[in-house]
């Protein structure tokens, strides 16, 4: 069995990009578990709890994107609106040997999605792996 990968993708990229931008970094064997953080969110819409769409929007995002990953084994789930608690709720029940978390730039990510990476690697005892979609 090869190497057990969580993807974490933010809601501004669209499932096609995610497979080339990752393919390099998974073997055909890879076990891949993709969350896609519901945080497509104002902030209104945040605090007051109005993040059915932007739920829907994440659980289509992750299985798109496990669609588009070149491996045998890739599961999806939506996220909560914090990605460190998305990320943290995935490893909960997917053990993973690494964490990718895939953005746009960071003038362009989602106000609760900036600093996903950074904040990971401070939280989480794995590598992660922070790659940018232009």
């Amino acid at each position: 069995m090869g190497k057990r990968v969580l993807v974490v993708v933010t809601s501004n990229i669209s499932a096609d990009e995610v497979g080339p931008t990752i393919a390099g970094r998974l073997d055909e064997d890879s076990e891949v578990h993709v969350v896609a953080p519901a945080s497509g969110l104002s902030k209104l819409q945040w605090l007051t709890n109005a993040d059915d769409d932007a739920r829907e929007d994440a659980g289509g995002l992750a299985a798109q994107a496990a669609e588009a990953i070149p491996v045998e084994t890739a599961d999806a789930e939506a996220g909560d609106t914090d990605p460190l608690l998305a990320i943290d709720d995935a490893l909960r029940t997917f053990p993973a040997d690494e964490i990718i978390v895939v953005t746009r730039p960071d003038e362009e990510v989602s106000w609760l999605e900036s600093g996903t990476a950074t904040s990971a690697r401070e939280r989480f005892d794995l590598p992660v792996i922070h790659l940018v979609v232009r």
